[in-house]
């Protein structure tokens, strides 16, 4: 059966930038992945598709010899959609998918096996979201998660053979890991598709590990997240990613903080802002309130004829910052309360209190400035 055009493959035009395949792919492989889809055969050759056509649209060279020869500039017996250890025939591991996926989410950090050095393969960056309260992240906290994680199988020591058998050198490559496809005068070089670049083969794969070299498990650590930390922050747990291949280096850990929403403050970079509700009485002659801070209640003086609006500041109420600095503010916010289901003798002094005040502009500044304004608008 005739493979689909690979841009069709990803929804993307054929003008599309690299960062457009990249955001394409993510979605698609996250999506069809086959461990998030497990025994779907529908969803595991989808995937197989999708990550074919990006590992041939996401290199430049290959995408050059697609766009200009099709599917023949990138023969699959040359490598295009070849077969990886323990993933079969171009669907690729847990590492490789989610390398390629968390690899560059932070940039240049990671990349599983596009970071590779004399024939070692650095695990990818993994991401880890750790929803916290506004409490714990103003006073900082320390916290256990829980993650999936490929550790080197212990059977075989990381390295995919039968214990007492060793990996051979690649006939295909003779162990370069890169293979070189030519047609006429045309000619590129791409990985190998028997080894994958490793330059190594597997005869007697790992009964356990089935030549992967690695095997999932889950895995509880240890966050510090320090005082004033705020949502969109991450913590990096050097070497708690993905473990390398071949002696490479282990990836790194990144810990996205997100704040869940607090019921009575809102925060904005150091300083905290709530509303406070008054009563009428209280802000027509004054008082003395009681306002909640992270740090238990605090008093407030009211002065007369406040009105709705008013800010008042309490000064290192807020959130202490992250990087050093002073503390933040607490920014109370007051609404003056209309009083509801009121009796009919409350209603006679509200009608009293009106009535002594409606013909005099001194008690209703805002109105008698309102009412100018209104006033100048219509002579104009």
């Amino acid at each position: 059966m005739s493979k689909r055009d690979f841009y069709e493959v990803l929804g993307v035009n054929r003008d599309a930038s690299e960062d457009d395949i990249k955001k394409a792919y993510r979605k698609l492989a996250m999506k069809h992945h086959p461990d998030r889809n497990p025994d779907n055969a529908k969803s595991e050759a989808r995937f197989k598709e999708v990550k074919e056509a990006y590992e041939i649209l996401s290199d430049g060279d290959k995408r050059a010899a697609y766009d200009r020869y099709g599917h023949a500039g990138v023969d699959p017996q040359m490598g295009a959609g070849a077969a990886g250890p323990g993933g079969g025939p171009g669907m690729g591991g847990f590492s490789d998918a989610f390398g390629d996926i968390f690899g560059d989410i932070f940039g240049g950090g990671g990349g599983g096996r596009g970071n590779r050095t004399g024939g070692m393969y650095r695990g990818a960056d993994l991401r880890y979201n750790l929803e916290i309260g506004l409490e714990e992240a103003a006073r900082g906290t320390e916290t256990q998660i829980r993650i999936p994680a490929l550790e080197n199988c212990g059977t075989c020591k990381g390295s995919g053979a039968k214990p007492g058998t060793n990996p051979s050198t690649c006939s295909t490559c003779g162990g370069q890991g890169q293979v070189r496809m030519q047609q006429g005068f045309f000619s590129i070089q791409q990985t190998c598709p028997v080894c994958h670049g490793s330059g190594k083969t597997i005869t007697s794969p790992c009964p356990d590990c089935h030549g992967a070299g690695r095997i999932r498990k889950h895995k509880t650590l240890s966050v510090k997240i320090p005082a004033g930390i705020d949502h969109g922050d991450r913590v990096r747990l050097a070497g708690e990613g993905e473990p390398g291949q071949a002696g490479g280096p282990a990836g790194d850990l990144f810990v996205v903080v997100q704040i869940r929403p607090h019921p009575v403050f809102q925060r904005e970079g150091t300083d905290l802002h709530c509303e406070m509700p008054i009563s009428f009485a209280v802000a027509a002659l004054g008082g003395e309130i009681e306002i909640p801070t992270l740090e238990g209640q605090a008093k407030l003086k009211i002065p007369a004829e406040t009105q709705t609006g008013q800010v008042f500041r309490l000064r290192s109420k807020g959130i202490k910052a992250l990087r050093g600095g002073n503390q933040g503010d607490l920014m109370c916010h007051v609404v003056v309360e209309t009083p509801v289901k009121l009796t009919e003798g409350q209603k006679e002094l509200l009608r009293q209190l009106e009535q002594g005040t409606r013909d005099n502009d001194t008690h209703s500044p805002r109105t008698k400035s309102f009412m100018d304004k209104v006033r100048d608008f219509f002579q104009t």
